[in-house]
């Protein structure tokens, strides 16, 4: 099985470029390689192209496939690493790894000498930079850290050599610079001892023409893909200005200016950014240029590669191999790591490797290299020479033929090389004649067979590492035959149908049978019972269709096979059901009511298209909805027909479904949504109606017309009125078309005018019709009556109860009435009112002050505003109730009766007189409880149940009731005579008198 094959060695990861930092913790470098192979491979490494011994070097070890290098270094340890991995079945090599180090050395130590300068002269600031490795980033410092020099057109740093270019002095630049330089890798940052920049004092340097001082070499190569960073700067007085060119072409859109111009870079540079590239300096003094080339080079890359190859022993090996790149890679082909030399059999030409009469010896695994200076790609196979001698997987075959068709007795062993192959009959060399023929893949065909040929037939073959033979045995059978009945026939829908298939055939053999329909095999399960296979006799066999379906239609075949021969029958079933869809729907012309539309007949299944339906759907619409037409009906030969009766201005999709005598079928798809013309509208209004509203107003309103009805652009309203026995229709426009209301104000209407009303219709196309008149009355006034029969009285210190009569309903009938209120000595301003919560006739006024005279006023009022004020009346309010509460509360309890008496309430002078006393009797716990009234200060009260009772007592006056007395709390056990008459109460010194205060 696959599992256990064995298999040459195959990369599943090779070596990667790696970067190492040099200041790690861990001094361990490691470089992966693994492969799969069977049996399991071997690795060993190369760096820079010679063989590592691991077992000799300590610093070096192998886990698995990978390098571990302890202690690297830069010294010892850079360079390019290839790994190797071998087994019995050949040895193949990893693409190359670059290994390098990332360090940032320190600058030397030794004082830097000044730089003294005229004003308006250039200068070169030197940075050179300490050991490093890869690229630094370099900045410079002023004066201190971390005050960076600025870059602009008169300032610039390379970041090439690191050095900063003044193109024109100024007295602010004198100063310390230091150079920062940064490791790309690590951050690490260096700087460097200072450089002083000092002005010299013999006179200013005047102006003069512009100098390149940095610029990019003269050919610069770059990889396809990078960003390419050209720089240019030029030392002058004034500064000059950077400009740049492309000569015959133009400079990538990509490309980007950077500091002031001094650097174009170009991002993901392609072959066709190459080119001369020219950098220009000029100022008014004068101008000078330089020019540089950008040629691209890209790593070579497969387009081609070979794959695995079994050959026979003595075959031709043909391989390619195909890369790109720029220069245009070389081939190499290594066979187990090795290079291949040519030889008498090898020949190999740009990536082209042959091996005439491969041998054993050739097999392996091999490499095509393809490399140009940037880089050295790999692609491997393994080349299996095979060489086995004849093997028949089957051994004797039994063949069953038909009289009178042709037999083909096959041959074929496996064998390498391909063996050489004889027939014989029993013992006899079977020679090719016109009947008996050897075909060239080794098989022998008898045509037109009959008995005499029934035999063994036996096959040899033989190379030359063995031979083997085969028998095949021939039987000579009757012929056979199927019918399938009947072979046409017409069914509807819903229908059973039954095709008999009935075969004839040689007796000594069995017959198999199986159904199709149109050449897929029939599955009974799937389709849902529709189909049942009955076995009638062994050489009979019907399939019943049942309630037939329109997918069921087409040919069906009759499949009988026995082991000599296949036969097929076919009959063909047409299903006649309800008409397809109709084709697309086409909108031909639309109108304000009508739609010409036309479509093309879908599939009539079997039975002719009597009559099409039109149907449209709209926003208005509930689902689709059968449209009336002209002509009506449309019939089965029409494939136009105009609908009608539709709305103005409203969007429909219209469909068409197509009936037959069998029914009705699938609608169309829709048409696409078309909006019908704009007309005048049609629909007026409903339920005109009005009234209320303020005073002077004449309410009209009405329910709007619905979008559908609209009929076109602009819809609005028109309402028309007259007061009722006028002749002329006042007429005012409504333009929102969601507007139910209008409000018409005129100062002269008097109130509960009738009106006679109508609401109509318009839009961009004209005026609609106008509702039905309605009545509607004009708003009614305020009231004009002020309340009679005004009437105040005192009920206490805090209460006045006003009582009136109504006002006659006139064109303003009152809501309700508001009672104004203010004691007599008071200023109007700071009255009081209170409104009835209906049409009452009666209030009383509450939290008043008591001992004081009120005056008092009533009036209607509804929502169009207040009537006039009755005359002023006024009331007294009692004087207060005594303030203090009865005093010395004593009682005597018999049984459930008690006695209780207090002593009696004086009034003051500015107090009601008492009239009696009010006894407030309640069980704890409860809510309820029980008054009586006295005249005297005394009671007898009776406690009819079991439990704790509270008593309170107030004085009465006509200014109403004083303040309460303390409690009284008695206790009673039962309701019942009780034999100690003194229940739970405690005694006293003095006797059975309790008082509280």
């Amino acid at each position: 099985s696959m599992c256990n094959e064995e298999f040459g060695p195959v990369f599943v990861q090779e070596p990667d470029d790696a970067i190492f930092p040099l200041h790690s913790e861990e001094k361990k470098v490691m470089m992966s390689c693994e492969a799969r192979g069977n049996p399991a491979p071997a690795y060993s490494w190369f760096i820079n192209g010679t063989e590592v011994d691991i077992e000799a070097v300590y610093r070096y070890s192998l886990i698995d496939g990978n390098l571990i290098i302890t202690n690297a270094s830069e010294t010892a340890d850079y360079g390019r690493y290839q790994c190797k991995a071998e087994n019995s079945y050949g040895t193949v090599l990893s693409r190359d790894a670059l290994l390098q180090f990332t360090y940032l050395g320190s600058f030397s130590g030794r004082t830097r000498g000044g730089v003294s300068v005229r004003e308006g002269q250039g200068v070169v600031l030197m940075c050179t930079p300490p050991p490093h490795s890869p690229e630094i980033i370099y900045t410079w410092v002023f004066n201190e850290f971390p005050s960076f020099v600025a870059e602009d057109s008169r300032r610039f740093i390379s970041q090439v050599t690191g050095n900063l270019y003044v193109s024109k002095v100024q007295p602010s630049d004198v100063g310390s610079y230091i150079c920062l330089v940064k490791n790309t890798v690590t951050n690490a940052r260096v700087l460097s001892p200072p450089t002083p920049l000092t002005l010299r004092t013999d006179g200013i340097m005047g102006e003069y023409e512009p100098k390149i001082e940095v610029h990019f070499p003269q050919s610069v190569l770059a990889a396809r893909g990078v960003t390419v960073s050209l720089e240019c700067f030029a030392l002058g007085n004034p500064v000059p200005t950077i400009t740049w060119r492309k000569m015959n072409g133009n400079i990538p859109k990509k490309a980007r200016l950077r500091k002031s111009q001094a650097v174009l870079e170009i991002p993901n540079v392609q072959l066709e950014d190459s080119g001369t590239y020219e950098c220009k300096a000029e100022n008014p003094r004068g101008g000078t240029a330089f020019k540089g080339h950008i040629q691209i080079y890209t790593f070579p890359q497969w387009i081609s590669t070979i794959n695995d190859s079994q050959l026979d022993s003595g075959d031709q090996l043909h391989w390619e191999c195909k890369a790109t790149g720029i220069p245009r890679p070389t081939y190499r082909w290594l066979r187990n790591g090795e290079l291949i030399t040519p030889q008498s059999r090898v020949e190999m030409v740009n990536g082209e490797l042959i091996i005439q009469k491969v041998q054993q010896a050739d097999s392996g695994m091999y490499q095509c290299v393809a490399e140009n200076k940037y880089g050295a790609i790999y692609c491997s196979a393994e080349l299996t020479i095979l060489a086995s001698p004849p093997v028949f997987s089957l051994k004797p075959v039994r063949l069953i033929a038909t009289l009178g068709k042709d037999v083909l007795l096959e041959c074929k062993p496996r064998a390498s090389p391909k063996p050489r192959v004889t027939w014989r009959r029993g013992d006899r060399r079977i020679h090719p004649s016109r009947r008996i023929m050897l075909l060239r893949n080794n098989t022998l065909r008898i045509i037109n067979s009959s008995r005499s040929d029934e035999g063994d037939y036996v096959c040899r073959a033989e190379n030359q590492f063995g031979s083997a033979e085969m028998t095949a045995m021939l039987r000579v059978k009757e012929a056979m035959h199927v019918e399938l009945s009947p072979c046409k026939v017409e069914v509807t829908v819903g229908e059973s149908v039954v095709l008999s298939c009935k075969v004839s055939h040689d007796p000594s053999l069995d017959v198999a049978f199986q159904w199709l329909l149109n050449q897929q095999p029939l599955n009974f399960q799937q389709e849902g019972g529709h189909f049942e296979y009955i076995q009638r006799q062994s050489s009979t066999v019907d399939l019943m269709i049942r309630s037939i379906l329109l997918q069921h239609a087409g040919k069906y075949s009759c499949r009988a096979q026995t082991s000599a021969d296949t036969l097929f029958a076919e009959a063909e079933v047409l299903v006649r059901g309800p008409p397809g869809p109709p084709g697309v729907v086409i909108v031909e012309e639309i109108t304000d009511t009508t739609a010409t539309l036309s479509w093309s007949g879908g599939v009539d299944n079997h039975s002719p298209i009597s009559s099409y339906n039109l149907q449209a759907r709209s926003p208005f619409s509930l689902g689709w909805q059968t449209l009336r037409t002209d002509p009506e009906p449309v019939t089965g030969d029409m494939e136009s027909a105009m609908a009608v009766d539709l709305n103005p201005w409203v969007d429909y999709e219209f469909r068409v479904v197509a009936s037959n005598a069998i029914g009705t079928g699938d609608p169309s798809a829709p048409s696409r949504g078309v909006r019908t013309k704009e007309a005048v509208p049609s629909v007026a209004p409903a339920n005109v109606s009005g009234g209320n509203g303020r005073r002077h107003e004449l309410v009209t309103s009405w329910e709007p017309v619905s979008e559908e009805f609209q009929n076109g652009e602009g819809f609005g309203y028109i309402v028309a009125f007259r007061a009722n026995g006028t002749r002329g229709w006042k007429e005012k426009m409504v333009t929102s078309a969601d507007s139910t209301t209008y409000k018409y104000r005129d100062e002269t209407f008097p109130p509960l005018t009738p009106f006679e009303v109508k609401v109509g219709v318009y839009n961009n196309k004209g005026d609609g019709p106008f509702s039905g008149v309605v009545t509607v009355y004009s708003a009614e006034g305020e009231p004009r009556d002020a309340p009679s029969e005004v009437k105040a009285s005192s009920i206490s210190s805090k209460e006045i109860k006003v009582t009136w009569r109504q006002i006659n309903p006139g064109p303003g009938r009152p809501r309700g009435y508001e009672v104004s209120y203010r004691k007599d000595s008071e200023q109007e301003e700071s009255g009081k009112k209170k409104k009835t919560a209906g049409n009452e006739t009666s209030m009383v006024l509450t939290g008043l002050e008591g001992n004081s005279v009120y005056v008092i006023t009533v009036r209607g009022f509804n929502s169009i505003g207040q009537g006039p004020a009755s005359t002023a009346n006024t009331a007294k309010t009692k004087k207060d109730p005594p303030v203090q509460p009865p005093a010395n509360l004593m009682w005597i309890q018999e049984g459930t009766n008690v006695s209780l008496n207090w002593e009696p309430v004086k009034s003051k002078d500015n107090e009601s007189d008492v009239i009696g006393y009010k006894v407030l009797l309640s069980q704890e716990g409860r809510v309820h409880h029980q008054v009586m009234r006295t005249i005297t200060p005394s009671a007898v009260l009776s406690l009819p149940e079991g439990g704790t009772y509270i008593i309170e007592v107030r004085a009465v006056s006509e200014g109403g009731e004083g303040a309460t007395s303390s409690q009284v709390r008695v206790l009673t056990s039962s309701g019942k005579t009780d034999t100690d008459p003194l229940g739970a109460f405690w005694k006293t010194p003095s006797g059975l008198l309790c008082g509280f205060n």
